[in-house]
């Protein structure tokens, strides 16, 4: 599914025009954003959880010349599946 699907489904699942969902997932994907950069955890209860993890420097190679890298330390963004979610992936 993607982006112009999932706007289409909102509206239909919300009685929204498509325009009106368009600019609900775009206002509920500039907000999880601009809350990650801050550091925020956003936790939607059933369905899961947004937050920042921590990657530490590391060494790494390059695969082309086997060269030893340093790759430095970053922050990564990730979705954890709440257990409402992974209950309903899961039935059969």
């Amino acid at each position: 599914m993607n982006k112009t699907e999932l706007v289409a489904a909102i509206a239909d699942k919300a009685d929204l025009s498509k325009k009106d969902a368009e600019k609900a997932l775009k206002a509920f994907t500039d907000t999880v954003s601009e809350q990650l950069k801050k550091g925020d955890k956003i936790q939607l209860v059933g369905f899961g959880t947004f937050e920042v993890t921590k990657r530490a420097a590391r060494e790494g190679r390059n695969p082309q010349t086997n060269e030893v890298m340093k790759i430095p330390a970053s922050k990564a963004p990730k979705f954890k599946a709440g257990k409402a979610l992974k209950d309903l992936v899961n039935k059969k």
